[in-house]
């Protein structure tokens, strides 16, 4: 397969896929049938120009840059070709752990085992080793590594997190620069901004591929600490725009996180879940819900955050979901501009589903809120929304068993000052069904008893084109009532 002037063969251990419409993209598969398997991709312009690798996740406990890379494959190239591993430790990435599983303490940091200085021109281990053989064949100018730290550097000299590591070459400094000025401007906290360090550690891969085969390369740190997955997405897929764009390979699609759907055949599409996890969201919500749609067959998510709702990343989508939290901070965050973004979204096809602070976010009664659902908020005055936090019953009504699954009797549900739902009387609305009601309550912190038991805990309404399902209490917390989200998604979703 000869594209700009290289050619990039099938090597041991990996396997060439055909381009047709509906296939997987070109590329090939590291450690096909092992335990380490994972895909590598290879976009094309047809146009000369240079050839850039993107390697993400060589750390499994850093999430962001693998995300990222999955998400920058599917970018339109003006020129030249991008060579993408978003999750190249797999196998770390699925158990959460910075290290490659069931190896020894010598070869299991998948970063330190690429060629070292005064050393002999080998990667240590099967994994390292098929990298560095994909690196050798497709030859590239650049290589961009997307990698996380624990904290900001400029706060923690101990961390090189929110920071760009590079090689020397032509034109690194400037690209150095110009990744740091777009990703900055992002970052309103000064301390929080991007710095440039010395030079990547002996044993990485950004340095063997300079050191030994002539490549410019350079890492790209994101920060864990305090910042949800969103924005750690965001900053990696900015940088590496940047960067792009200098060399004069692409133009404006910083936001595409997902294959165009006129690129993408009727058999091949999946259900396609935007998961809010930024300003407003609380706890393990956005992760637990992830992994619920994840069980789902031929499903896709995305976490985004504002920026992305307000550019208008939601066309791109299917459903939208806003877990628990605080309602009113995720629509401050969101800012009118991406608050009337969800609406139209929603108006015009997309799905909408809101758990607790999500369903605050949906109702009518609130300067902030969205207004999608005919429905409002009571006994919420004086703090009386905090009406406690444990499990309560719930029972579903006879349209709550059709759409989301045939529960008999009650269940026990957690709640967590979720909202109490009454109808909201908008005439430009239909009437919401309630799909579920709650069969007890909690009545705390001077909460009225007896305003929660028999008010709806479920309830599906529409507008315009769309639907929407907001939810009072938390059945993502219990593993028995997961169906119950997986069916909503569902409805959502089919039209």
């Amino acid at each position: 397969m000869k594209v700009n002037g290289t050619f990039c063969s099938a090597v041991a251990g990996f396997l060439l896929i055909g381009s047709v419409f509906g296939a997987e993209p070109p590329g090939g598969r590291l450690l096909e049938g092992t335990g380490q398997e994972t895909p590598w991709h290879r976009v094309l312009s047809g146009e000369p120009g240079p050839v850039v690798m993107i390697v993400g996740g060589l750390h499994g406990n850093e999430p962001a840059g693998a995300r990222a890379a999955e998400q920058i494959r599917h970018w339109t190239l003006l020129r030249g070709e991008l060579i993408v591993i978003p999750r190249t430790n797999a196998a770390g990435l699925r158990a959460g752990i910075r290290f490659v599983p069931n190896l020894s303490p010598a070869m299991r940091d998948l970063n330190r085992n690429f060629p070292k200085i005064n050393d002999r021109n080998e990667a240590v281990g099967e994994l390292a080793a098929g990298i560095w053989r994909l690196v050798g064949e497709c030859k590239p100018d650049w290589l961009l590594d997307l990698h996380e730290g624990t904290d900001f550097h400029q706060i923690n000299k101990h961390s090189v997190g929110s920071s760009i590591i590079p090689t020397k070459g032509a034109g690194m400094e400037e690209a150095v620069q110009q990744a740091l000025v777009a990703v900055n401007a992002t970052i309103d906290e000064p301390k929080k901004k991007l710095v440039r360090l010395r030079y990547p550690v002996n044993g990485s891969l950004a340095r063997a591929v300079h050191e030994r085969l002539g490549v410019r390369s350079m890492i790209l740190e994101t920060t864990v600490k305090e910042q949800p997955l969103s924005r750690r997405s965001r900053q990696h897929r900015i940088m590496v725009h940047a960067i792009l764009r200098h060399l004069g390979m692409v133009s404006s699609c910083v936001h595409l996180m997902a294959e165009p759907l006129d690129k993408v055949s009727d058999k091949e599409r999946s259900r396609r879940i935007a998961i809010y996890d930024a300003g407003g969201t609380g706890g393990a919500g956005a992760r637990r819900l992830e992994v619920i749609f994840g069980q789902m067959p031929k499903s896709l998510t995305r976490r985004v955050g504002p920026p992305e709702i307000r550019a208008g990343a939601l066309t791109q989508f299917d459903m939208v979901v806003f877990p628990g939290g605080s309602g009113s901070r995720q629509a401050a965050a969101l800012e009118k501009e991406g608050r009337g973004a969800v609406r139209r979204f929603v108006e015009a096809g997309g799905g909408y589903l809101g758990v607790c602070a999500g369903a605050y976010l949906a109702v009518e009664n609130y300067s902030w809120s969205l207004k999608i659902v005919d429905a409002k908020t009571v006994d919420t005055r004086n703090g009386h929304w905090k009406r406690g936090e444990g499990m309560v019953k719930m029972e579903l009504t006879k349209r709550g068993r059709e759409l989301l699954g045939d529960f008999g009797g009650t269940v026990d549900v957690r709640y967590a000052n979720g909202p109490i739902f009454a109808p909201a009387g908008m005439e430009e609305l239909p009437d919401f069904e309630a799909l579920a009601h709650f069969r007890s309550e909690l009545a705390k912190n001077g909460a009225r008893p007896g305003v929660m038991v028999d008010s709806p805990a479920i309830l599906c309404g529409r507008i315009g084109k769309g639907k929407v399902i907001c939810i009072s209490p938390h059945p993502e917390c219990t593993e028995a009532l997961h169906g119950i989200i997986r069916s909503a998604a569902t409805w959502l979703v089919d039209k």
